[in-house]
Formats: C-alpha cells, sequence, structure tokens
C-alpha cells in the first residue's frame, strides 16, 4: 500500500498532525493505532481538564479525544485501529500488522506519535516482595474505564505532577481511597489549583521528601514502607499502589529506523517541526518531550504536520539534512526541545526547557561557541513541567558548533 504520508499513533498529537498533513496538502493520510479506538489516553480520563491550549475549550478527556477523532475524520484522515507497525521493510516502508492481517506501507513521509509511558515499579528498583494491587497511572485508567474492573479500596500514590491528580480522579471514581501522594521532591510539581482542589477539597495530603522503601504482601498489597525527610520509616496500610510520572518515550520504532536518540529526553533528537535525523521521518508528541498534556502534545504537533506537509510539497529532498547542529544543555536542566538545530530552516515554535529542580527567578542564557545568542529571565521552574523560551536565537546559529543552554543565575527552591 502506497501513501502520501503514514502517522504511527492515534492520540491527540498523532490526530493533530494527521489533520495538519491534510490542510497542508497531502493526499492520502493514514492513522495506525494499536487500540479499539483513537484517540489516546484521553479516552480514560473522565476528568475535565482537556483542550485549552489547542481547542481552546475546557473538556472531559473523552470528549477532547472524541473531537480531535471528528476533526482528523472531516479532513480525510484515514484512521485504522487495532493495527500497529512492527518494524521497518525498507526506508519509509512499514510493516503493519491489523484485523486484515500484514501489509507494507510505503510512505513518502512518516510521522512518529508513539508517546510515551510511565516507569514501573520494576523500573524503578523498589524493593519488596511481588502481590498484586500495583499500578501505572495508565495501567489504572485500563483498568477502571476499559475493562471495568475492581481496583482495591485504600491506595497510595507514588508522585506528585499532573499525572499524580489524575490518578487521584480515577480511584475516585472507582470508590478508591487515595490515603495520601508521596514524592521526593520538597513540594508538588502540578498547577497549584490542582495541588489545592486535592488536599483540601478531596483532603488528600501531599507527603514531600518522602520516598517508597519497599512494598510488601503476599497476594495482595498489604503495606507500603516509606521513608521521611529525616530518614524515618513508617509502614502505611494499603492494598493498591499507584506509581505516576517519571515518563519514558515509546522510541522502540525510532531506535529500529536508526534514527539518532537524544541523551536528555530518550527520544528521538529533532530540529524544530519535528524533523529528524532520517529525512521524510517526523517525531510529535511525547515520544520527543516526556511527557506534556495532552492540549500542548497536541499544538505542538500541528507544527510537525505542517512541516511534513510542506516537506511533502517540496518534493521530499532525501539529500538535504534535517538538523546539523546538536542544542544541549547543562545541570540542573533534565533536556530541551528542539535539540537538534538547522542554521537556516526553523519555525516560530517556542523551545522548551525542563529542569530536575525548583529554581526560582532563574536566568536561562543561551550560548553558540562562548558567543551568547539569548538570555531570558523567567519566573520560576518547577521539576517535571517544561517551561518556554522564545526560538528568536535560531536565526544567529553557526553551522559549525553545538548550542548550550544553561542556568546563569537562580535561587534552589
Amino acid at each position: 500500500m502506497r501513501v502520501d504520508a503514514l502517522v504511527v499513533g492515534g492520540g491527540p498529537a498523532g490526530l493533530a498532525a494527521a489533520t495538519a498533513l491534510r490542510s497542508g496538502g497531502a493526499g492520502s493520510v493514514v492513522v495506525v493505532d494499536r487500540e479499539d479506538e483513537a484517540g489516546g489516553t484521553p479516552r480514560l480520563c473522565a476528568h475535565t481538564g482537556f483542550g485549552m491550549r489547542d481547542l481552546r475549550r475546557v473538556l472531559s478527556g473523552p470528549v477532547y479525544a472524541r473531537r480531535w477523532v471528528e476533526r482528523a475524520v472531516a479532513c480525510g484522515v484515514d484512521i485504522r485501529t487495532r493495527t500497529m507497525v512492527t518494524g521497518w521493510a525498507a526506508p519509509g516502508r512499514a510493516e503493519v500488522t491489523g484485523p486484515g492481517g500484514a501489509l507494507e506501507m510505503e510512505a513518502r513521509a512518516i510521522v512518529l506519535a508513539t508517546g510515551a509511558r510511565e516507569r514501573p515499579r520494576a523500573a524503578r528498583l523498589v524493593p519488596g516482595t511481588r502481590p498484586s494491587g500495583i499500578f501505572t497511572t495508565g495501567q489504572l485508567q485500563q483498568w477502571v474505564h476499559h475493562h471495568h474492573l475492581p481496583v482495591g479500596r485504600r491506595a497510595l500514590i507514588v508522585g506528585a505532577e499532573h499525572v499524580s491528580y489524575s490518578a487521584v480522579m480515577t480511584l475516585r471514581e472507582a470508590g478508591v481511597h487515595a490515603v495520601a501522594l508521596v514524592t521526593d521532591l520538597p513540594r508538588p510539581q502540578s498547577y497549584r489549583l490542582f495541588d489545592v482542589l486535592v488536599r483540601i477539597g478531596l483532603r488528600v495530603p501531599v507527603w514531600a521528601e518522602t520516598s517508597v522503601a519497599g512494598v510488601y504482601g503476599r497476594d495482595r498489597v498489604d503495606r507500603v514502607l516509606v521513608r521521611g525527610p529525616g530518614g524515618d520509616q513508617r509502614s502505611v496500610a494499603v492494598d493498591t499502589v499507584v506509581f505516576t510520572g517519571d515518563f519514558v518515550p515509546d522510541n522502540e520504532l525510532a531506535r529500529l529506523a536508526g534514527l539518532s536518540i537524544d541523551a536528555g529526553t530518550h527520544g528521538p533528537a529533532c530540529g524544530a517541526g519535528g524533523v529528524t535525523t532520517a529525512a521524510g521521518i517526523f517525531a510529535a508528541g511525547n515520544v520527543v518531550h516526556p511527557a506534556e498534556t495532552a492540549d500542548v502534545a497536541a499544538r505542538r504537533a500541528m507544527f510537525v504536520g505542517r512541516a511534513a506537509a510542506a516537506w511533502l510539497r517540496q518534493g521530499g529532498d532525501e539529500t538535504t539534512p534535517n538538523a546539523t547542529v546538536g542544542v544541549l544543555v547543562a545541570d540542573p536542566l533534565r533536556w530541551v526541545v528542539p535539540n537538534r538545530a538547522h542554521p537556516v530552516h526553523h519555525d516560530t515554535e517556542p523551545v522548551l526547557i525542563r529542569s530536575r529542580v525548583f529554581l526560582d527567578h532563574p536566568r536561562v542564557v543561551v550560548t553558540q561557541g562562548g558567543r551568547r545568542l539569548a538570555s531570558y529571565r523567567l519566573r520560576h521552574m518547577i521539576p517535571n513541567r517544561s517551561h518556554r523560551i522564545p526560538s528568536d536565537w535560531w536565526g544567529r546559529l553557526r553551522p559549525d558548533e553545538d548550542v548550550l543552554i544553561s542556568v546563569a543565575s537562580g535561587v534552589q527552591g
């Protein structure tokens, strides 16, 4: 099967990229998604708060997912569910498996929008026994909203970022009492409104500077050992544990395609518009920046779709390098997106940076070979949340040296 564009992943980012591709003049655009329905994780989030940045509406997760599916279909996008790309037969040729069997799909442009996943307990090296009752947020949402299975009675949530508060709401819908959110950082990392609603409205405390020292139980979780700020340990009686956040990108297809992987994000290295180190392959959404809220991922994916459509209109020159200059960060910054740059090809898309610590009034400096390109004063930086700086310095790059983004000043909170 031959198409103009193949989008791998039918979440908000993939659907936004596909919609922008069609609006930009691409002919046949196919989206493949391994789930029964397109729309991604928001389908399983019954709470509100979706769509503010991209659709200019405040919607529940299922309604938000439906809106993006409707937009894509209205543009003429072909959405194929229960279908997944398992590998590459050749550059630009995907091995696809779906209800109708296996086929090879040849695409002039490919957009990877495979998303990110939370690291489970085993990957976090949490000791103890191996009972049932341990979830990630994604598994919990599938358990409650897709399979409609009972969860438990008392739960401890590991993490205090955006997705952790989503886990609180899912537990509440399942009739489970959330005992507390546990974070090893000094304070929560989500929006203050969410924190107030959960701590005061739902009376779920946040135990800061606290870590999980062990999970125990025979058949089912019966207690969790937590270590507090002073190193003291205590046992908490729960039958459910939800590990939230700590996202890693689903980068397997990117690796199989031979794309360069960024050391900070662990996703495909990308320039403006999601261009990767292989001509004709683009990346969008949380496979690039693990992990943003759905509306942020969708909004940035529209830049990717427009860039891919422009590349197709220009004939898809396989010999043109997509990005030549690395964009690096210095501690305490964790990663930057875009993390590759081309001195000529850039967009108005803001640059995202993320810190591993709380910083008050940091000054962020962009340099190349010791030459200062830009400097920005931010109000604050919060771990597990991205912060934007302009990309107006992009046009002043030299083609032969990497760029470094660092924090010149700021008070650690």
